[in-house]
């Protein structure tokens, strides 16, 4: 697995998504896997950032991937603080998008863009997060 380290900070979201993206399309994504590729990347990059460091240049985010016969996974690791998506309760998508937070819809449109998504966590506190792009829909 291709591996790059990148210091946890906003600046990085786009040598992030480019990084992945290149993956994507080696691994025969069409353009518009891979730009979900990228968008569930980004999300998943600034919650590390925000929320397993808790601020910019507090730790690494080490990114893989692995092509597959059916697509691609990606990986995303960090050494913060664990993080649980079970306890997170899904979002109201129905309610009025004035009325919701201004946040707190990472995961759900991680779900939404990949076609498995997965939270892993490794012994010294960090978190792994796998996540897989289809080029056909398992549906």
């Amino acid at each position: 697995m291709p591996l790059t380290v990148f210091p946890a900070n906003f600046s990085n979201l786009e040598k992030i998504r480019d990084f992945f993206a290149q993956a994507a399309r080696q691994a025969g994504l069409d353009e518009d896997a891979v730009y979900d590729v990228q968008m569930a990347a980004d999300e998943a990059a600034a919650n590390i950032i925000d929320h397993a460091y808790g601020g910019e240049n507090r730790g690494v985010i080490e990114c893989s991937y692995e092509i597959l016969d059916k697509g691609i996974r990606i990986v995303l690791h960090d050494h913060g603080q664990a993080f649980d998506p079970d306890l997170i309760a899904p979002p109201d998508v129905s309610s009025d998008p004035c009325a919701r937070k201004p946040r707190g819809l990472g995961l759900y449109f991680m779900q939404k863009l990949m076609d498995v998504v997965s939270f892993t966590f490794n012994g010294d506190g960090g978190n792994i997060l796998t996540m897989e792009k289809y080029k056909e829909s398992p549906c």
